[in-house]
């Protein structure tokens, strides 16, 4: 029994981070009530950052309001830039190194959690969850067998038959 060692691309480290954030907003009007907000336009991108991954991204904010003792609304829009970092534990004798790729996924999209009126600005939470997997090389094992099975000899009925016809024919016929 023998062993041969194959490379692929596998999964060599993987992790997710939670992040909440607080920011503002400071309307041309000032708000007397927060009648909505969201989140759209959820970019990201991941790269290695010598022994860690960091991602940069952003998202706009949408805040809806109203003004004016209630009587109008108004939106309020910020695009928030944001650069995380991940000091994601790898495998056993992985590295990252130039062919190593790094994946990110949204596993939370970024949400407004929590939305106030402070000092006639718009203040808020927003939280999102980021996973980061990073694929490499690396080495399986496989058992291999050296001893290959000999051959059977398949014999039919023709060929036992052909056989038998031969053995009974009289050479002295002629």
């Amino acid at each position: 029994m023998a062993f041969k060692e194959i490379v692929t691309k596998a999964i060599i480290g993987k992790g997710k981070k939670y992040f909440k954030n607080n920011y503002e907003i400071e309307p041309e009007i000032v708000p007397t009530t927060i009648l909505g907000c969201w989140v759209i336009n959820h970019n990201f991108k991941g790269y290695k950052k010598g022994s860690e991954v960091g991602v940069d991204g952003s998202y706009d904010v949408n805040v809806w309001y109203s003004y004016d003792n209630d009587s109008k609304t108004g939106v309020a829009t910020k695009t928030i830039n944001y650069n995380e970092n991940f000091n994601v534990k790898l495998k056993e004798n992985a590295e990252l190194n130039r062919d190593t790729d790094i994946i990110v996924r949204s596993l939370k999209q970024p949400n407004v959690s929590k939305v106030d009126i402070k000092d006639n600005k718009i203040v808020f939470d927003v939280e999102k969850e980021l996973g980061v997997e990073i694929v490499g090389d690396t080495k399986v094992k496989i058992n291999i067998y050296d001893d290959e099975e000999p051959w059977d000899v398949i014999e039919d009925d023709y060929t036992e038959q052909v056989d038998k016809e031969i053995d009974s024919i009289n050479e002295e016929y002629l």
